[in-house]
């Protein structure tokens, strides 16, 4: 039971520390999600941290598996789950999920130091510690919204293909 309430106190402090931040998710009481860096940053990354019953005395389940996550490639997804259990084992016994959130946002540059920017990796590369109870979630990627005027704009400059007229960034070397 003692597990139990331990756990209660940490949701109340996750809860208020993140209270507007954008980067924390709440997917349940036990599961959370908090995201890495700009969510146009080719470099972010996304990380889920589930309880187990008898959580903060074992590990939390830290999963990568996010749909965000495609981009990044396996190696780098298990080095950064290394560095964090890493983290797990020296906190074991007190409440984590803010210190392994923290930790990543501090060491984002390590951890995607070696991470091809604008690659994308197969889909299927699956990667995680533990048993996660959680689904990966999938997010839906936000279309850049353009106003009337962009629209026209970028109409009255392309072709009935959509493609830009031949020549038009050309610069006049001969007056």
């Amino acid at each position: 039971m003692a597990a139990n309430e331990d756990q209660e106190m940490e949701l109340e402090a996750l809860r208020s520390i993140y209270e507007g931040d954008l980067c924390f998710r709440e997917l349940s009481p036990v599961s959370f999600q908090y995201r890495v860096g700009e969510s146009g940053d080719p470099k972010a990354f996304l990380i889920e941290v589930s309880w187990p019953e008898t959580y903060p005395q074992t590990a939390p389940v830290i999963s990568m598996d996010a749909f965000f996550n495609n981009a990044i490639s396996s190696a780098i997804k298990q080095s950064i789950l290394d560095k964090l259990m890493v983290e797990v084992e020296a906190n074991l016994g007190t409440a984590m999920t803010y210190t392994l959130f923290e930790y990543a946002k501090d060491n984002k540059e390590v951890f995607m130091e070696n991470q091809p920017v604008n690659t994308v990796t197969s889909v299927s590369n699956s990667i995680s510690t533990g048993t996660p109870d959680v689904p990966p979630s999938k997010k839906k990627e936000k279309k850049e919204q353009l106003s009337k005027t962009q629209k026209r704009k970028l109409a009255d400059k392309t072709d009935n293909k959509g493609e830009l007229p031949r020549g038009w960034n050309w610069v006049d070397v001969i007056k």
